[in-house]
């Protein structure tokens, strides 16, 4: 029988097995801030070796052993702002002290120079090792234990913190969630009172993401943006920080979204309540950056086929394309790339951001990467789901809502879908290589605030996917890619359609994003198919019912995620639930995913 703790499922019964709860004076603290920066999750798991060396000099200095050396370092680097305020040496922005960026990795390979008519395979390859796999990855250079800085205002680890870490065997899965002005760090599928480590900061933190490409039982590269626009490098196994965008240097607008470049050890991208979003690298300073606005001079930009071209033609139109900024130490702009420590000018050396795309004039709400990471799905508050080429850095698709402003999105493990919530009460499954709206999943009476897949559900045939809102509603939902029909429509329609898909898709294998249909008008001129494509109608699009609705408390609901294990909800007091799956499920989970394999090598090799 279901009750506040369980709900059956068609595969069995999820129970509440773990919560995590703020105290009193916390929920007190948490219900007085805006509920523009709500609780936000995010997992990773770490596999700790079982046999560690008795004394190891370097993970005694990663996890505090040389405390005592680090806090005379700090003390001495500390000192005093024009202002009269207090922080470390981290914290000020003319800080003259080296930094990663201004020396080369020993094991870093130069990329070589970028020429305006080649075109780039992987993400931001122009930026100097930017996906270059290292021996030894930089860690953040400042103890956040000792910091003097304003902006963190103290720093709560649990007790023994350093001998439960090194005593720890096998996988762990670690949970990190922000909650009004704090960041908390703590341990997913035990029954912990306390968090591993607590973090209060002057400022709101609005996002935040791991880096699964650096993963280890030794470091964990967390990055975290706040609504004043500043961005924090931080490893809870070393109490390490760095700081970019200091004060808003690069942008100071509220940070929306974060997420690590999927398989860079240093790339990561931020979007802002202004409509841009920005490339940074961990590893670079903040540089003395002015973005071109659009109807201004712009730069001058390189196309696939090597010739220049400015972008400048006419007024800019958020529908059909992003305005991209190279700065000056940009490889095209700089004439390749510059390497740090040679006699180049001050000003060509390379420093963040890597890159500058204003893609709305309205927020950017969320961004997520596809599975290959050559393509983002980017939604904002004027209603539109864009798909950009993070290759070419160039717009593919804007795709409308039903109605009003789009709230979150998700992308399928196998890439085929993408999803999104909104302000129309409404789940929406989007095809972006047919270019269309596949399906509508209607079930909530209120805003969704986030959707998800469930990895273990998904075998590139069937699909399973939850959504949260705030009617408090948590809903599953299934859907097969065979049992979404088209909706019937002209065969002559259908047949441009196909048309359309094909040339589409082969354009887009070549790097290219502009498609252009055969002629359709008595004229017989081509027209080019429009990047921006309004919603269908209700009765042109198929529509998903629920599998489950539980409903979940009176406290809004404010992020969902998957675990193999089971799911976890947040609500906006912070209080984060853990459901486990049926053990039916988790038994399915291998089997699932070597069947998901399967099915991904055959629809490559075709």
């Amino acid at each position: 029988m279901e009750n506040d703790s369980t709900f059956v499922a068609p595969e069995g019964v999820y129970s509440v097995t773990e919560e995590h709860k703020p105290t009193p004076l916390a929920q007190h603290t948490i219900a007085a801030a805006p509920i523009l920066y709500p609780t936000k999750i995010s997992t990773v798991s770490v596999r700790f070796s079982a046999n560690k060396p008795a004394a190891s000099p370097g993970l005694s200095q990663l996890l505090g052993g040389n405390r005592e050396k680090e806090v005379k370092k700090e003390k001495v680097g500390a000192k005093e702002r024009e202002d009269g305020l207090s922080v470390s040496s981290s914290d000020d922005p003319d800080d003259g002290s080296p930094d990663a960026s201004s020396t080369p990795a020993p094991d870093a390979v130069a990329s070589p120079p970028i020429l305006p008519h080649e075109q780039p395979s992987t993400p931001f390859s122009h930026n100097p090792g930017g996906l270059v796999k290292r021996k030894t990855v930089p860690r953040p250079k400042h103890n956040m234990r000792t910091t003097s800085s304003t902006f963190i205002t103290r720093l709560q680890n649990a007790d023994n913190l350093t001998k439960n870490l090194q005593a720890k065997q096998g996988e762990t899965t670690f949970l990190f969630y922000n909650s009004a002005k704090t960041f908390v760090w703590t341990e997913a599928g035990t029954k912990l009172k306390e968090p591993l480590a607590r973090i209060y900061f002057s400022a709101y933190p609005t996002c935040h993401d791991v880096n699964l490409a650096t993963v280890s039982s030794e470091r964990i590269d967390v990055i975290i943006g706040f609504h004043t626009g500043d961005i924090l490098w931080f490893d809870p196994i070393s109490s390490r920080y760095g700081r970019l965008n200091k004060q808003g240097r690069i942008c100071n607008s509220p940070c929306t979204a974060i997420r690590w470049v999927p398989d860079s050890p240093n790339l990561f991208l931020v979007s802002h309540a202004d409509g841009t979003i920005i490339v940074y690298d961990k590893e670079r300073e903040d540089g003395a950056f002015i973005p071109h606005e659009p109807g201004s001079s712009p730069p001058t930009v390189f196309p696939l086929d090597g010739t220049s071209s400015s972008s400048s033609q006419g007024e800019w139109n958020p529908l059909d394309s992003i305005y991209v900024t190279m700065p000056p130490w940009h490889p095209v702009t700089a004439g390749g790339p510059v390497v740090p420590g040679t006699k180049q000018d001050k000003e060509k050396a390379a420093k963040n951001p890597v890159s500058h795309w204003r893609v709305s004039r309205r927020s950017i709400v969320d961004f997520v990467f596809s599975p290959d990471a050559k393509f983002l799905a980017a939604i904002s508050e004027d209603g539109c789901l864009r798909v950009i080429d993070t290759v070419a850095e160039q717009l593919v698709d804007c795709y409308a809502s039903y109605f009003g402003a789009l709230t979150c999105v998700a992308w399928s493990p196998d890439g085929r879908y993408i999803l999104t919530g909104g302000q129309d009460d409404l789940v929406t499954i989007f095809s972006p290589w047919e270019q269309r709206v596949v399906a509508r999943c209607q079930g909530h009476s209120s805003f969704v605030c986030g959707v998800a897949f469930d990895d273990v559900r998904c075998d590139g045939r069937t699909y399973r996917f939850a959504s949260i809102g705030e009617d408090n509603k948590l809903i599953l939902w299934d859907f097969s890619s065979g049992a979404l029909h088209r909706p019937k429509l002209h065969a002559a329609h259908h047949q441009r359609m196909s048309m359309t898909s094909s040339i589409s898709l082969a354009l887009r294998r070549r790097g290219e994003s502009t498609v252009y249909l055969p002629p359709t008008g008595a004229s017989g001129v081509e027209s080019p198919l429009p990047r921006y494509h309004p919603a269908p109608s209700r009765n042109e699009v198929a529509v998903v019912q629920p599998v489950v609705v539980k409903l979940l408390g009176s406290d809004t609901l404010t992020d969902i995620a998957f675990l193999p294990k089971g799911l976890l909800t947040a609500n906006k007091l912070g209080h984060i639930k853990f459901w486990i799956r049926p053990l039916a499920a988790q038994r399915r989970h291998l089997r699932t995913q070597s069947a998901y394999r399967r099915a991904s090598q055959t629809d490559a090799s075709s």
